[in-house]
């Protein structure tokens, strides 16, 4: 199955139609098939005295999430241009809704793949209304266990919504992630006892995460992406600047290529090689008619097309029906 890449813009706009615009072309640039954001009113997620995550402090003062979150917030008229912009730049634009009316505006703006956020995983409310509306899902799973993520797509596929158009992302909430806390082998989990595609959310600062998710099976890797590590915001720090997305859609794309075709057999390229590579039976010196094989008169050599060395034990002890040079393909015919 082909490998998709989510850049994910999420917040990193900082509020700014202009810098969500530079994180498109971005994504664009480095060869992303999408771009995320995420769609929420600040009154609907959050109520107002919620304090902020240790990784949500920034230089900006805010005394809670919900005044972080309202900074950030993007007007639907605002969204209406990025998904705009995203058609011009021939990107595909994805957002993850974190309520009920901002769901309602991508569906409306003909999102039909909806990215669901991990803290969402047991939002029946809004799982209830992707079943009904989204055509494709991609469910984050930080924090949870098989048994939610099980719930999460019982209540995805109630309604219209299939199965086989749901990719579950293992990820671990925390911003960056530490290596000792990416448990990749869950990945693995996920799909043996769900019977699900699955994908890896990463929020590591390397690339061996994602290289790992894809040898394991993901079919769908998402990274943040930032226009500036030290600007100001929650997530900044943790995404990765232009240079390094370029360089990151290249690694894991590679390692997507090194996986094969889930059978060992050899590359056209090998088969060309092994004409040269492999042995035949050869005289070893010039050899009579009549004379018996043994293992002083021939030899293995290169290249392929004479009787291969595993005959070997068919060769010694026979007489020879012909003369042959040194060198030559031994026959028994």
């Amino acid at each position: 199955m082909e490998l998709k890449i989510i850049a994910e813009a999420g917040v990193n706009h900082n509020g700014n139609v202009n810098l969500a615009k530079k994180l498109i072309d971005i994504a664009k640039k480095g060869g992303a098939d999408y771009i995320k954001f995420q769609s929420f009113k600040a009154e609907n997620i959050v109520t107002k005295k919620v304090q902020l995550l240790k990784y949500q402090r920034s230089k900006i003062k805010n005394n809670s999430q919900y005044e972080l979150l309202k900074k950030l917030e993007l007007s639907e008229k605002n969204f209406k241009k990025i998904i705009n912009y995203c058609k011009i730049r021939k990107i595909k634009f994805l957002s993850t809704p974190f309520d009920l009316e901002s769901l309602s505006f991508l569906i409306k703006s003909g999102i039909k793949t909806i990215k669901i956020g991990s803290g969402e995983i047991n939002n029946f409310p809004l799982l209830k209304k992707i079943s009904k509306t989204a055509k494709e899902v991609f469910l984050s799973t930080g924090m949870s266990n098989i048994k939610e993520i099980k719930y999460a797509i019982k209540i995805l596929t109630k309604f219209n919504l299939s199965k086989k158009n749901i990719i579950v992302l293992h990820c671990t909430t925390n911003y960056p992630t530490q290596l000792k806390d990416v448990n990749m082998l869950a990945l693995k989990d996920i799909k043996e006892k769900i019977r699900v595609k699955v994908g890896y959310s990463d929020h590591t600062l390397g690339n061996e995460a994602s290289i790992a998710a894809v040898a394991l099976g993901a079919t769908l890797i998402e990274k943040h992406i930032t226009l500036n590590k030290k600007m100001n915001g929650p997530d900044h720090k943790s995404s990765i600047e232009s240079k390094d997305f370029y360089d990151f859609v290249k690694l894991v794309r590679n390692a997507k290529k090194l996986l094969g075709i889930k059978k060992k057999q050899p590359t056209l390229s090998e088969i060309k090689l092994k004409k040269i590579i492999r042995r035949s039976i050869v005289a070893k010196t010039d050899i009579k008619k009549g004379t018996v094989f043994t293992e002083k008169n021939v030899i293995c050599k290169r290249p392929e097309g004479g009787i291969p060395p595993n005959n070997w034990k068919k060769v010694i002890g026979k007489k020879s029906k012909r003369d042959f040079k040194t060198d030559s393909f031994i026959s028994l015919k």
